[in-house]
């Protein structure tokens, strides 16, 4: 046993009431697996709002017992580690993979009775690491933990991050780097990959009861409707067609929107490459590998059907027996995608522009909104932010004139300019993890030790809609943010 490790009965103390729902699946779907063993483990951060959420008292022991605990150096009764198996079209391409360098400890029941995956996330090799060493980098174990929280704060469906330890020991990327474990919560870890795994086995039964589980974990309702499959593919379709429209309205890139990122759920997953957009472009890109922008801003929600094409595919043996059938139905649900996701991604820009009814024009003045501030590369949080139905002293000709257009829509809205300023204040974030920000605070944390600037931005990050105190030095863009780039932190 390491240096500081708890004992069984002190991880039992922090409240954990483990369940192992997926582990008893069919063998197929995952494999044992076990937590490296770490050189000294130290806590970088834990999320103690989060753990009150979970039921958690994360001061139940010393802090050099939690840190251990995270860095899974002792388990907590009633878990069973896991190591999944999932495959993915990654950029396109079809890869048989598997939790390479993660590991699910099992589910953990809530206050209220649900069930959240607990995943650490950097904790050594598995059956599926295919050569890799499993471990983690602290700099993008902090960037998710960053990310994901702030993505919660901002109302966006998001695993959350519960911990993040240094391991005391380097990982080895382009240079040595200290290495880390980030513990994650999820409503589930099951991807479209997942699917695509289990369909690929050509094993129909264990298909079966992987929808049966997602079904029951996710849409209980749905566990006894006739066609409960096809339902299912049309809730994931729902699910993810809010998804994108939540990220799309605060500027957000996922960055390798692979099938195996993503979640059944309708949670967002995987914060490797992401980034938040500054000045308008839906051409943006900031991922280093991402060179063809398959997964730029504006092209989210066209991966996101192609994905759940994908997701379709694998279900069309459940769907019917006649193929023609199976697949006519499966095109239905996946040809309402792009409306769906329109529809959600109107309603929220309508509150944005601080209006509570529609129109048929309302896209229209959004989109002008949108070309004005391409063409003027405006900063797209803060112009939103911004925008006042007061009559502007300044702004150039086509803004102008749009503003005209959004005070008579306003107008005809029937409510009092306050109301829609209020509408606007709760719709509209003040402040996002901006990159140079976020990648200034790890910088600190890694390179010196030194994490109070993560903290101020977390503090900064955790009420975007209403502010608290200055936190202007955080709504400012980057002088030039020309080159930025992001790595996926393998």
């Amino acid at each position: 046993m390491v240096t500081g490790a708890v004992s069984g009965a002190d991880a039992d103390d922090f409240g954990w009431r483990f369940d192992n729902t997926y582990a008893r699946l069919p063998d197929a779907l995952s494999v044992p697996a076990t937590p490296a063993r770490v050189r000294e483990p130290r806590a970088s951060i834990l999320n103690h709002r989060l753990a009150g959420e979970l039921g958690l008292d994360l001061d139940a022991a010393a802090p050099e017992g939690a840190a251990a605990l995270f860095a899974g150096q002792e388990l907590p009764a009633g878990s069973r580690p896991i190591a999944q198996a999932y495959a993915g079209h990654q950029y396109g391409h079809f890869t048989m993979l598997g939790d390479g360098r993660a590991i699910l400890l099992g589910e953990h029941r809530t206050p209220a009775g649900g069930l959240v995956d607990v995943q650490f996330k950097g904790s050594g090799r598995t059956r599926f690491s295919r050569g890799g060493d499993g471990r983690a980098a602290l700099g993008p174990m902090l960037r998710e933990y960053i990310v994901s929280e702030a993505m919660a704060a901002l109302g966006v469906p998001t695993t959350r991050s519960l911990a993040v330890v240094a391991t005391g020991e380097p990982v080895y990327r382009e240079t040595a780097r200290r290495g880390a474990i980030l513990t994650r919560v999820a409503a589930s870890h099951i991807r479209v990959g997942t699917f695509e795994y289990a369909a690929a086995l050509g094993d129909e039964p264990t298909l079966r009861a992987l929808a049966d589980y997602a079904i029951d974990r996710h849409d209980p309702a749905l566990a006894g409707v006739p066609g409960k499959y096809l339902e299912f593919l049309r809730a994931v379709a729902d699910r993810q067609a809010a998804l994108i429209a939540r990220w799309q309205l605060v500027g957000f890139i996922h960055g390798v929107m692979n099938t195996d990122n993503m979640a059944v759920s309708g949670e967002t997953i995987d914060y490797g490459p992401c980034a938040f957009m500054n000045a308008y472009d839906p051409d943006t890109v900031f991922s280093s590998i991402d060179r063809a922008g398959r997964y730029a801003y504006g092209r989210q929600p066209d991966i996101a059907l192609w994905n759940l094409a994908r997701l379709a595919e694998t279900l069309l043996p459940l769907l019917d027996p006649d193929e023609a059938k199976a697949i006519a139905a499966a095109t239905e649900v996946l040809a309402g995608f792009p409306a769906a996701f329109e529809g959600y991604w109107l309603a929220g820009m309508r509150r944005k522009l601080g209006l509570r009814t529609g129109e048929p024009g309302d896209a229209d003045l959004v989109a002008a909104l949108l070309a004005w501030m391409h063409k003027s590369r405006a900063d797209f949080v803060n112009t939103f932010r911004d925008l006042s139905p007061e009559r502007p002293s300044e702004g150039d000709p086509e803004f102008l004139a749009w503003h005209g257009r959004w005070r008579e829509r306003l107008g005809r809205d029937g409510q009092p300019p306050d109301a829609a300023v209020a509408l606007m204040r709760a719709s509209n974030p003040a402040v996002i993890p901006r990159n140079h920000q976020v990648e200034e605070a790890l910088a600190a944390a890694e390179d010196r030790d030194d994490l109070s600037p993560l903290h101020d931005l977390l503090s900064a990050l955790a009420s975007p809609y209403e502010p608290r105190g200055d936190v202007s030095r955080y709504q400012a863009p980057p002088p030039d943010e020309c080159g930025y780039r992001t790595f996926c932190g393998t």
